[in-house]
């Protein structure tokens, strides 16, 4: 599938669902900034997104890796970039001659994944963790601006 066929898909399906604009951007992050480079032979990570009052939370499943495999930075002040180099260690024998007889799992492979951040979410307050081959980053709401105050005045 094409760009432009991807993102007539996520129109129609924004428009059926009525998603509001926050979640958009989580569900269809901007592919605009990345390079053919970046992408190719990258394979994509399946990601859930919980939004709570007070922070947003990823769950990424990324079996075979340990959190050195995985480095979580944010770039360009609001995206989070979640990559693997996608290296996996193989269990060697314990004794001289051993060998696999058949290798079906697959070799993990680099994996990449960008999510705009909304506006609220402070950068400063990220924190993630790996553990059973799941990634869970958790990223921190700003608290809502503080509403404007109306004062009345006495005329004279």
């Amino acid at each position: 599938m094409n760009r432009a066929a991807d993102s007539s898909a996520f129109e129609a399906v924004n428009q059926l669902l009525n998603f509001p604009e926050a979640i958009e951007k989580f569900m269809f992050p901007s592919r605009a900034h990345e390079t053919g480079n970046e992408i190719k032979g990258v394979s994509s990570i399946p990601v859930d997104i919980l939004d709570t009052p007070k922070e947003y939370i990823f769950f990424l499943d990324v079996p075979g890796l340990s959190k050195s495999d995985v480095q979580v930075t944010v770039e360009d002040e609001n995206t989070l970039v979640i990559r693997s180099n996608g290296k996996r260690k193989r269990e060697d024998g314990e004794e001289e001659g051993c060998k696999y007889i058949r290798l079906e799992r697959r070799a993990a492979q680099k994996l990449l994944r960008k999510f705009r951040l909304p506006d609220n979410a402070n950068v400063g307050a990220i924190n993630a963790k790996c553990e059973n081959g799941v990634l869970t980053v958790v990223v921190e709401k700003l608290p809502p601006p503080p509403k404007p105050k109306t004062v009345k005045v006495s005329i004279s």
